[in-house]
């Protein structure tokens, strides 16, 4: 039985991992990597689709690949790459229930999508109530099989992106580990390719309904 993977984000930080990953992996025979333009890849190397995000040139993409697939969401930026709330909530908010639209109106097996932990429409903060309203959208589409990965702070090699808070973060976890600890735990940084490594699994599962993945069961299913 052939096994397609479609990712969005592919070239974020957990996205190049799920790339990888799943070009790596046996049961995938076809990987698909949605971007904005061609790309330079380090290691696997996918089927590209360029696309601009409309809806209309989305679903020509992928119209013909979706029945069936397993679809990977790892888009995501921030307010300082963003610019204003309303780039960064088109990011976050509005490209991921296109695709989801999209998975359910074509019939694809699964989504999986990168959330945040403290997820909640209702949140003071801007950033946790956007990726809150985006569960809640995508929930309502009523998908056969969806999945909610809520990282914390993400660990890794970002290109052309230097955040040395996440460096002071890695080294307090390791220094300090008793910090994260019950229910602290969930806050405790994690590699994205620990992420990447757990939606896999996760997919491979094959579990019907709705997932919700906190942090530290996401670096649980990752090992």
């Amino acid at each position: 039985m052939t096994r397609t993977a479609i990712v969005a984000g592919a070239t974020g930080l957990i996205g190049r991992e799920l790339v990888r990953l799943l070009t790596e992996d046996a049961a995938y025979d076809e990987v698909i990597a949605l971007v904005r333009s061609r790309t330079d890849w380090e290691g696997g190397r996918p089927e590209e689709l360029v696309t601009d995000w409309s809806e209309s040139r989305l679903e020509s993409l992928l119209r013909d690949k979706l029945p069936g697939a397993d679809v990977f969401c790892a888009l995501g930026t921030t307010m300082k790459k963003a610019g204003a709330k309303e780039p960064f909530r088109r990011v976050d908010f509005d490209y991921p229930l296109t695709l989801g639209r999209l998975a359910r109106a074509h019939g694809a097996s699964r989504v999986l999508v990168v959330s945040s932990t403290g997820a909640d429409p209702k949140s003071m903060f801007f950033y946790s109530r956007v990726k809150g309203e985006m569960e809640a959208a995508l929930r309502a589409l009523g998908l056969p099989e969806l999945h909610f990965f809520r990282p914390s702070l993400l660990l890794g090699q970002r290109k052309n992106d230097n955040r040395p808070g996440e460096k002071l973060a890695e080294a307090v976890s390791g220094a300090l580990p008793f910090l994260f600890r019950g229910p602290l735990q969930r806050y405790k940084p994690i590699h994205a390719a620990s992420v990447a490594r757990g939606m896999i699994r996760a997919a491979r599962r094959e579990s019907a309904g709705e997932h919700v993945w906190e942090s530290e069961e996401i670096e649980a299913l990752s090992h």
